[in-house]
């Protein structure tokens, strides 16, 4: 799929802000906005992990890389009055339910304060024409259901993550509806307010994820050392999909707001239904392929450790998406296991990262 397809050659020259760029999908959003030619800054804590994506891609030596925390607005302030941006894409985060449940509180600070704190700086900076604030599918009350959630579902995540990304969810909504709504004619200047999104994205999945307590990273760090892969929940149904796909959607839903504010709204951001896999199936589909690859043998034990509460069946009904903007994924889930694989590997070998991540980009656009 061309750059012109997903609308991404919008972004020459555009000055982004990011939020939480030193993260794993950060990262790759950064790597993207800067082969389409845009003016990127980040602000993030440091990367989150060791090893980390961040690093390892060099990608802070090509943009504008701001360390600060989403929860001091001052800080915030100072660089929104020094970048003027364009466009801001809010991913800063605590993004892991376990660590949640260990601490709630900090958890609640990052995902809802902070976006208190980024909306604040949008409402008061009137150079910023599009916001996009990145969230999960987990915002919605889980009922366990068969068939995908739709946006108008009632949003009342489980788990303090999850509930912390639908405060975050309701925060968003009601600075738009007080602060940013189109209907109000901006500020009497010719200056209309920036059109506000939200992107519900499904599990997210890619090279270069080093996180704790999820599936994939948990597989990387088993065949890197020869250990058999751990699975705590076989049984629990998850929409996986290429970190690609939803940085693709976030970028062009970002572009097509700015120019057309009638088409900013919620919106769920997942793989067709297919590849809505279990955790065990996963796990097995990324065996084969490591196994293709290099040849090792690769298994996994199911040790179910009775952890804290987890939805077990999610999925997402993405038809707002693809009836908007006629939006379909370009990769399915053993394409993204395969290019994870890939990644794996040329990591393994020492060989140059950001040359890996490009081709990998060049690839999925094409």
């Amino acid at each position: 799929m061309a750059d012109k397809d997903f609308g991404l050659a919008f972004y020459k020259g555009k000055k982004v802000l990011i939020t939480g760029h030193t993260g794993f999908k950060g990262t790759w959003m950064c790597m993207l906005l800067v082969r389409l030619g845009a003016q990127v800054t980040g602000y993030a804590l440091t990367p989150p992990t060791d090893p980390s994506v961040f690093v390892l891609s060099g990608i802070g030596e090509k943009i504008n890389s701001v360390m600060g925390d989403i929860r001091d607005l001052e800080h915030l302030r100072r660089v929104f009055d020094e970048v003027q941006p364009q466009i801001v894409i809010h991913m800063a985060a605590q993004p892991i339910v376990r660590e949640s449940y260990r601490n709630p509180v900090y958890t609640y600070e990052v995902n809802v304060m902070g976006t208190v704190n980024i909306l604040e700086c949008v409402r008061t900076h009137p150079c910023v024409r599009s916001f996009v604030n990145v969230t999960t599918d987990k915002v919605y009350l889980n009922k366990e259901w068969e068939w995908g959630y739709r946006e108008n579902e009632e949003l009342n995540g489980y788990d303090p993550y999850s509930n912390s990304k639908s405060c975050s969810e309701l925060v968003t909504s009601s600075y738009k509806n007080s602060f940013m709504n189109p209907a109000d004619g901006g500020d009497g200047k010719g200056t209309r307010p920036a059109a506000v999104s939200t992107a519900r994205a499904g599990n997210v999945i890619g090279g270069g994820d080093f996180a704790a307590d999820r599936i994939i990273p948990d597989c990387v760090r088993a065949v890197l050392t020869g250990q058999d892969i751990i699975v705590r929940n076989p049984y629990s149904t998850r929409p996986y999909q290429h970190v690609l796909e939803p940085i693709a959607v976030y970028l062009m839903l970002a572009a097509r707001q700015y120019e057309t504010p009638d088409l900013a709204g919620s919106y769920n951001v997942g793989p067709d239904e297919t590849d809505c896999y279990t955790t065990g199936e996963i796990v097995t589909l990324f065996c084969e392929k490591w196994n293709q690859v290099t040849g090792q043998q690769m298994t996994w034990k199911n040790e179910y450790d009775g952890g804290p509460h987890e939805a077990n069946f999610l999925k997402l009904d993405c038809a707002k998406l693809k009836r908007v903007f006629g939006w379909k994924p370009v990769w399915n889930v053993e394409k993204a296991v395969e290019m994870i694989v890939e990644w794996t590997v040329a990591y393994r070998d020492g060989k140059d990262i950001a040359k890996a991540m490009d081709g990998q980009i060049g690839e999925f656009l094409r």
